[in-house]
C-alpha cells in the first residue's frame, strides 16, 4: 500500500512565526507529530510520503503515487483539510482523515467526501482501519468508545519521514490527557482527566532515533499539560538529565504546564538540568471570579504573579496565554490582563477571545441556553463564537487595545528586558557551539532592524548592553527572544483590521435585522 500523509496548512496566526521563520531560514515551527505517529502504528511493510502543506505544495507525481490518502488536521486547519479532502476525491483517491478536527466535527469532513473517518486516538482506531481494509471495506468510521490507549505501546514515530531543514522544532510527546476540568478546554475531551505517560525509556528511544538522524535544535514537548502526572515526569526527567548529559546536550527543550508548576522546586530544578528554557502557561485571567467561572481553579490556589516569579527564577522563560470574553466578565478585563502581563513580566502572551470549542463543558451549556452562534475557529483574528454577557462590541475594542498595547515595541522590549534580569542561569553546564551562519545572518538582521532602524534603538542597546552585564548568563535567549517583535509588529495590525472588519459586518447584521441604516464604520481604535 502506497500512502500519502497529508498536514494541511494554518492560516496565518500568532503561532506561525512567518517573519521570525526568515530569519532563521525555516518554514515552520514544528512538525506534524501525529502523521508520523500513524505511519509508525500502520504496517511497516506499507510506502509512505509525507507533505506538510506548511512546508510546500503536493506535486502531481505523489498524487499519482498514492494508492491511500490519509489526512490529519486541528481545528484551526479545517479549511485546507476539507480542499485536500476534495482535491483527493477529485483524482478518484481514497481518503482517511483524523485527528482532533474530524473527531470532534466528523459530520464537516463527512460530507466533503472522505471513505473513512479513524477518530479518538490512533493506538486504538488504526488497527481497525487496517482489518477493514483487509476485509475490503471501502468506506467506515473507527472509534474507541471511550476507550484510553496504554501509550507505552506506542512505537516511536517516523521521523525520518520529515525534512529536517524545514522545522526550527522537533516535536515529541510525554504523555496525553490533563487532570484538572476548565470548561472551555477539549483536551480532557479528547484525551481525558487521567494523564497518560510513555516511560522513561520509551522517550529516551524516540530521543535517540532523532539524534541518530542528525537532528541537533530544540525539542518541543507537545504535552497538553507536561506535568498532569508530577510523579512520572519527575522519573522520566531524573533519566533524561543523564541523557543530556551523555550526549552533550544537543537539545534545548520547552513545553506546556499548569501554573502549579510554580510551586513544585525539584520539578524545575529537573527542568533546568535537563536543558528546559521556555514553558507555555495557561494563566487566561488574572480576575479570580472569571477562572472560577470556566472551573479553572488551579489557577485560584496561589498568587498567580507569585508563581510566575518562581519559574522565572528558576530559568524558564514564560509563555502565557490569555482569553478574553468570559462570562459575567466586567469591563476593562482587556486593561487588567495588559496590566497583569506587565507587572509579571511576561514578555510573550498569546491572546484571544473566547471560543466555545465542541463537545467541550462549555459548548453543551451555551447550546442549552441557545447562545452558539457557530462553529470554532482558534485564531487571534476570529470574534467569539457565542453570544457573551456583555456587548460582543465592546469586549472587541477591549482585545484590540489590549494586543497592541501588549506588542507595543517600547512595551515588549521593557518587559522583556525586566523578564530576562531576574531570571535564573541554566542549572547545566552547556558545552561551547561555535555560531553559524544563519545564526550570524539573524543576529545581523536584529541588529540592524532594532538596533539601528527604528525608533526604539536606544532602548534595544541599553537593554542588550546591561544584560550582558547584569546577567550574562541569558543574554542570547534574551536576544532571541527581542528578535519575536518581528512577527509581532504585523500581526498586530493583523488583528486590528480583521477584527474591526468582522465587527463592522456583526454590527451591520444586527442592524439590517432591526431595519436600521448604519451611520459609519465602527473604528474600535483611535
Amino acid at each position: 500500500m502506497r500512502v500519502l500523509l497529508i498536514y494541511p496548512q494554518f492560516p496565518k496566526t500568532f503561532w506561525s512565526y512567518e517573519k521570525l521563520l526568515e530569519l532563521i531560514d525555516r518554514k515552520v515551527l514544528q512538525p506534524p507529530l501525529s502523521l508520523v505517529t500513524v505511519a509508525a502504528i500502520l504496517p511497516q511493510t506499507w510506502e509512505f510520503k509525507l507533505v506538510d502543506r506548511n512546508v510546500r505544495s503536493i506535486t502531481d507525481d505523489e498524487w499519482n503515487w498514492a494508492e491511500l490518502v490519509i489526512i490529519s488536521a486541528m481545528i484551526v486547519q479545517k479549511e485546507d483539510m476539507l480542499d485536500q479532502i476534495r482535491e483527493a476525491k477529485r483524482r478518484n483517491k481514497p481518503v482517511a482523515v483524523g485527528g482532533p478536527y474530524p473527531t470532534s466535527i466528523p459530520h464537516e469532513p463527512a460530507d466533503a467526501g472522505v471513505d473513512y473517518l479513524i477518530l479518538d486516538e490512533g493506538e486504538i482506531t488504526l488497527p481497525l482501519f487496517v482489518a477493514a481494509l483487509e476485509r475490503g471495506e471501502t468506506h467506515g468510521t473507527f472509534r474507541s468508545d471511550g476507550e484510553k490507549p496504554d501509550i507505552t505501546g506506542t512505537p516511536i514515530p517516523r521521523f525520518d519521514l520529515l525534512d529536517f531543514t524545514a522545522y526550527d522544532a522537533m516535536s515529541v510527546q510525554f504523555s496525553r490527557g490533563c487532570p484538572f476540568q476548565c470548561e472551555f478546554c477539549d483536551i480532557i475531551v479528547l484525551y481525558g482527566r487521567k494523564p497518560r505517560t510513555k516511560t522513561p525509556q520509551q522517550l529516551l528511544a524516540e530521543l535517540d532515533y532523532l539524534y541518530d538522524l542528525g537532528w541537533r535544535r530544540p525539542v518541543f514537548m507537545v504535552d497538553d499539560n507536561f506535568i498532569g502526572n508530577k510523579r512520572n515526569v519527575k522519573l522520566f526527567l531524573k533519566e533524561l538529565k543523564v541523557w543530556q548529559e551523555d550526549h552533550q546536550f544537543p537539545f534545548r527543550f520547552s513545553t506546556e504546564a499548569s501554573i502549579d508548576l510554580g510551586q513544585d522546586a525539584e520539578l524545575l530544578e529537573l527542568m533546568s538540568q535537563c536543558n528546559f528554557n521556555a514553558v507555555f502557561l495557561g494563566i487566561e485571567t488574572p480576575d479570580e471570579e472569571s477562572l472560577a467561572m470556566t472551573k479553572k481553579f488551579q489557577n485560584t490556589r496561589n498568587s498567580l504573579a507569585d508563581s510566575v516569579e518562581a519559574i522565572t527564577r528558576s530559568g524558564l522563560r514564560i509563555m502565557a496565554g490569555f482569553i478574553i470574553g468570559f462570562d459575567g466578565e466586567k469591563a476593562g478585563a482587556g486593561d487588567r490582563i495588559v496590566r497583569f502581563a506587565e507587572a509579571t513580566n511576561i514578555p510573550t502572551t498569546t491572546f484571544g477571545m473566547l471560543q466555545a470549542l465542541p463537545n467541550t463543558a462549555l459548548w453543551h451549556r451555551l447550546e442549552k441556553e441557545g447562545r452558539m452562534l457557530g462553529q470554532s475557529n482558534l485564531n487571534q483574528t476570529t470574534l467569539m463564537n457565542f453570544v457573551p454577557t456583555r456587548p460582543l462590541e465592546e469586549i472587541a475594542r477591549e482585545y484590540i487595545e489590549a494586543f497592541c498595547e501588549l506588542y507595543d515595541p517600547e512595551r515588549f522590549l521593557d518587559r522583556t528586558y525586566r523578564h530576562f534580569l531576574i531570571m535564573g542561569a541554566p542549572k547545566c553546564k552547556l558545552p561551547a557551539k561555535p555560531i553559524s551562519w544563519i545564526e550570524l545572518r539573524a543576529l545581523l538582521i536584529i541588529i540592524w532592524r532594532q538596533g539601528i532602524k527604528r525608533n526604539t534603538r536606544w532602548k534595544f542597546w541599553h537593554h542588550l548592553f546591561s544584560m550582558i552585564r547584569r546577567n550574562p548568563a541569558v543574554w542570547k535567549h534574551y536576544l532571541s527572544t527581542c528578535a519575536h517583535e518581528e512577527h509581532f509588529l504585523e500581526y498586530r495590525q493583523i488583528v486590528r483590521d480583521q477584527i474591526e472588519a468582522q465587527v463592522d459586518a456583526y454590527l451591520a447584521q444586527r442592524l439590517n435585522a432591526q431595519n436600521v441604516t448604519p451611520v459609519a464604520s465602527v473604528n474600535l481604535v483611535s
